[in-house]
């Protein structure tokens, strides 16, 4: 039976609802302590309810949903679930020397934080960068906050060279990448996520024949929303 729980939340997943669960029944058993003939029962009770929500959050926070991603080479699916938070052409962006498409998506509490791969690829250069822990809503988060950049080769034609950056945001404090240099991956395949609050990005060379299919503040899930698509 499949756990819907993804494997990248640990030891999280695990040390934060028992912590939860510990203060849910020592909570109760304080309560009743105190007042044993008759607990105050809003007491008791809104403490306890508020406790269960965070639980509940906890649980939804790391959730591995089942997804079957798009097969075809002429696609770029999205690398994470959020809403798009910029889309737009790069003139001058390093290491390309060409124009690049640039699109970011903002990953709120309540997303799914796994990372996908937006097509077949062969895995380059990782590179991590400290940096800040601003808002990932700010404009400067994507320069400015710590980021992991995955260089990454298509497998496909054309064989562009594209980036996928994880960066952390305000309250995101762990960025977990299980790819390496020289691992392939097809297209929607799991390679990591970011913990509790976050932006990807995708870098990718323009061309004529590639046309961007969403807009700022469309919504999108991993592995299943077409980014962009090369014409044939």
């Amino acid at each position: 039976m499949r756990l819907p729980l993804t494997k990248y939340g640990l030891p999280q997943v695990i040390i934060f609802p028992a912590m939860l669960i510990a203060l849910v029944v020592g909570w109760f058993f304080l309560v009743r302590a105190l007042s044993p003939e008759r607990p105050n029962a809003v007491l008791l009770w809104v403490p306890e309810v508020i406790l269960i929500i965070v639980l509940v959050w906890v649980f939804s926070f790391f959730r591995d949903p089942l997804r079957r991603p798009v097969q075809d080479d002429n696609l770029l699916l999205s690398p994470a679930d959020g809403t798009v938070a910029m889309v737009e052409t790069l003139t001058d962006c390093p290491d390309f020397g060409r124009p690049v498409l640039r699109i970011e998506i903002f990953l709120s509490i309540f997303n799914v934080h796994i990372n996908r791969m937006p097509c077949s690829v062969r895995v380059g250069k990782i590179t991590y960068k400290p940096g800040k822990f601003l808002d990932a809503r700010s404009p400067s988060c994507h320069k400015l906050n710590e980021a992991n950049e995955l260089e990454l080769y298509r497998r496909s034609q054309p064989t562009d060279r594209m980036l996928v950056r994880q960066v952390s945001g305000a309250v995101a404090r762990r960025i977990v990448c299980r790819a390496q240099t020289g691992d392939d991956f097809a297209g929607g395949a799991q390679f990591g996520m970011i913990k509790f609050g976050s932006c990807t990005e995708l870098y990718v060379p323009a061309c004529d024949n590639l046309v961007c299919r969403v807009k700022k503040g469309d919504k999108v899930k991993a592995g299943l929303t077409v980014l962009a698509e090369y014409k044939q």
